[in-house]
Formats: C-alpha cells, sequence, structure tokens
C-alpha cells in the first residue's frame, strides 16, 4: 500500500470514528462495572394514535441498541399498554386506533427487544376489560405468550394463573444473578392483584429465593407527588388489592423485598406531577425503596404525544448497594439539535437510592 492510500485509509477511518463518536443517543454507565435496568412508564398514550406509536419503536430500538453500552440486564414496564382492551369502535376525543390496532402497536414496539433482553410487564387496568379495567379479561397472553421472547428462557422461574385461570405472564418471576448484587427476583402482577397472587410472591420470598433481593413490579402503589399509596380506587374489578393493601399484606411482612416499582397514577403539570418517590422501613426494620414513574401526561396531556420518550435508567454499581437513577429521553437525544433536553437532573428524576446490606 502506497502513502497516499496509507493517508485516505487513515482519514476514512477517522471520519467513521467521529461519526459514531457522535451519536446523539448513545449512553454509558457511570462505572464500566456496572450493569443497568430499564424502566418504561405507562404505554397507553403511545398506543391510542397512531402518530404517537413511533415514539414506542423509538424507545424500544433505543434500548435494544444500547444493551452493551448500559449493560441492560431487563425492562421493566409499569402497565397500561394500551388505552382500551376491548374497542372496536374508538372514542375520537381519545384515541384514533382500535384495541386491536392498539395491543398490534404495543407488540410491535416489543418486538424489537424478542431475543435481545428480557421484558418484564405488570399489566395494568386499561389492559382489563372494556373501557378501564372493571373486568377480568384481558388479550395480554395473546400479544405476550410465554414462548414469545427467548431471553425469557433461563429466567423466567414462575408464573401464576391469572384471573381467568390460564397460565400467562400477568404474574411472572424473573430471575437473575450479578456479582455482589447476588441473586435478583424481578416479580411483576396482575392490576390490582388478588389474595392469591400477593400470597404467591410471599411463597417465593419465604422459599425457594429467599436468599434473593426482590424487586416488586406492580401497577396501581401510589399516587404522583404525594407518595401516598393507592387505596378504594373507583373500580369494580374484584376481588383486588391497591397500594396500601399490597404494602400491608405483602411488601411490610417480607423482609427481602427492596424495591417497589409502579405506574398508573400522574397528571398534565411540572414532571413531578408524573413521579413519585418514598422509603419505608419493613418488619425487620429494613428499608423498602418505592418508586412511581409514569410519563403519559408528559408532552402535551392526555391527548399529547404520549410521554416524551421519557425512561428510566436503573444503574446498579458494584458495590451491591447503590442504585442510580437517571432519566433520559431518546427522542430528545436521537438528534443533536435537541440533545441538550435529553437528560432531566431536578431532584426527582436523578438521585441515588442506598439498600441495606
Amino acid at each position: 500500500m502506497n502513502r497516499k492510500s496509507i493517508l485516505t485509509a487513515v482519514l476514512c477511518l477517522s471520519v467513521l470514528t467521529a461519526t459514531a463518536q457522535q451519536r446523539a443517543d448513545q449512553q454509558r454507565l457511570e462505572d464500566p462495572r456496572s450493569f443497568s435496568m430499564i424502566v418504561m412508564g405507562d404505554p397507553q398514550g403511545y398506543s391510542k394514535y397512531d402518530i404517537n406509536q413511533p415514539i414506542l419503536e423509538l424507545c424500544t430500538a433505543w434500548i435494544a441498541d444500547n444493551i452493551d453500552s448500559l449493560g441492560i440486564r431487563a425492562v421493566m414496564c409499569t402497565g397500561d399498554l394500551v388505552e382500551m382492551n376491548e374497542c372496536i369502535t374508538p372514542n375520537p376525543a381519545m384515541s384514533n386506533q382500535t384495541s386491536t390496532e392498539q395491543w398490534e402497536s404495543v407488540s410491535r414496539s416489543f418486538g424489537r427487544l424478542d431475543g435481545q433482553v428480557p421484558y418484564i410487564i405488570a399489566t395494568g387496568n386499561h389492559d382489563y376489560g372494556y373501557t378501564r379495567g372493571d373486568e377480568p379479561f384481558t388479550h395480554f397472553p395473546d400479544y405476550f405468550p410465554v414462548g414469545r421472547n427467548p431471553r425469557w428462557k433461563g429466567c423466567l422461574v414462575s408464573t401464576f394463573p391469572n384471573r381467568e385461570g390460564n397460565v400467562s405472564l400477568e404474574n411472572a418471576a424473573f430471575e437473575f444473578e450479578e456479582g455482589k448484587w447476588g441473586k435478583i427476583l424481578v416479580v411483576s402482577t396482575e392490576w390490582a392483584p388478588r389474595d392469591e397472587v400477593l400470597e404467591w410472591v410471599r411463597t417465593l420470598a419465604d422459599g425457594d429465593y429467599k436468599n434473593h433481593r426482590i424487586i416488586l413490579l406492580t401497577h396501581s402503589y401510589m399516587h404522583e407527588r404525594t407518595a401516598q399509596r393507592t387505596q378504594d380506587e373507583d373500580y369494580r374489578i374484584m376481588p383486588r388489592n391497591y397500594g396500601q393493601e399490597i404494602w400491608d399484606k405483602l411488601v411490610y411482612p417480607t423482609t427481602n423485598i427492596e424495591f417497589v416499582v409502579c405506574g398508573h397514577n400522574g397528571r398534565p403539570g411540572d414532571f413531578e406531577d408524573t413521579v413519585a418517590y418514598r422509603v419505608d422501613k419493613n418488619s425487620a426494620g429494613r428499608r423498602v425503596h418505592q418508586m412511581m414513574f409514569n410519563i403519559q401526561c408528559s408532552g402535551g396531556g392526555w391527548e399529547g404525544n404520549g410521554g416524551d420518550g421519557w425512561l428510566r435508567i436503573l444503574e446498579f454499581k458494584p458495590d451491591g448497594r447503590t442504585i442510580a437513577v437517571r432519566t433520559y429521553s431518546p427522542l430528545f437525544g436521537i438528534s443533536p439539535s435537541t440533545r441538550h433536553l435529553a437528560h432531566r437532573t431536578a431532584a426527582c428524576d436523578q438521585f441515588e437510592m442506598v439498600l441495606d446490606k
């Protein structure tokens, strides 16, 4: 190779390297020895309008693209995948998509993660019944069957029958093992879980998984801003448990549940109206961190763009105790023109949770 050819090759390599370094959406761990999990707030605002649906696809595409750079081990979604579980005539005041079109959109978006990373979904009230979750049936198992994602194999360790008595991922437990964090069990529940679901989780926690650190993923648990636990909500579904009952019956007496993640609540307004966080001690005096994240009203309110693409990056630090929380939007991060808007850094958006030893 002559000198001119070598110079040309070097210049081309420099251009390619510079281009790679300028990727607007690429994120990194604060500590390269960490790993992460991603939290997705309620996606219903994305799926109910066709014009919003590409934002959800962007979010899952970004997650798939950052699996290596962020060491992503799992994705947790707080539920309400669709606006209405069973609707063939959309109400133009709140949606332009039938329920089938909404379910197909969500399924297509999560399809970007199939074979890439386990995703864990706590079904929400809008995923059940005809309008808002008053009835026990859901199309969730039709679109998210147990065998759908090859990455569930090996980490899906237990399921519990849904309200219709069928095996599904509405109540499911996933096992992970990571360095100083040891063994982690992420358990997702159905909307307003029944007593027998809570007892199933208790049995797992007190039995085969008593030495695991447990993350509970459920839908209705806390209110925005105040972080008061939900109770006595105006839904007809029975039997049921809301946030305060879930705490009293399951989280408080179960000493290895260390972290609760939920969605459901939220309202138009400041970003503080879409999130909440609190810490309480369980029956053994150990701290339980509880976080609500539901961004469906960000980006224009109830009928806006569905949530501005906001995600939570949970970085599990190598000390085995610290989880650094970051709030990031690939919708803003994808373009150099809006990259400066892609991180929220207020106290409610960026903080650390230190778990007990």
